[in-house]
């Protein structure tokens, strides 16, 4: 069984971020040579996430909306979390959007159903941040 593992790195200037990385995951599949396994992208930032779903602009505002709504930012003073940093929502909205994906690899390819795609989503950007790409197969 061979093994490959790739940080991607991102520089968001935004607090917010939605980032399909299906291009430069595929390009870490194309580099492993592995057709047959298994593909796991995490996050590597607690205030991340990485998911599955329809790259789809109505989506994605949908999806920020959404956990807005759910972990509002402001006030900060809301999130007992807050004090050296206010990303006390960051981390709610991670818990909720999952920290990692894991796709299967057929002849090559990623096995997606219909529409699907890789997501990097960041809820306190402002910095450079990173997922993992590791690959396992043969």
């Amino acid at each position: 069984m061979k093994s490959f593992r790739q940080t991607l790195t991102f520089d968001i200037p935004e607090r917010r971020a939605y980032i399909n990385i299906t291009p430069q995951v595929q390009q870490c599949l194309d580099k492993s040579g592995i057709k047959e396994g298994l593909c796991l992208v995490n996050a590597m930032h607690i205030t991340a996430s990485v998911y599955i779903n329809d790259d789809e602009p109505g989506l994605l505002q949908d999806y920020d909306d959404w956990l807005e709504k759910l972990a509002p930012h402001e006030p900060v003073s809301q999130y007992r979390h807050n004090g050296y940093e206010d990303n006390g929502d960051a981390h709610l909205k991670r818990q909720i959007m999952g920290r990692e994906v894991t796709v299967a690899i057929t002849e090559g390819k990623f096995d997606f159903g219909p529409w699907e795609q890789i997501f990097y989503a960041e809820f306190d950007g402002r910095r450079k941040k990173r997922a993992l790409v590791k690959i396992i197969g043969e």
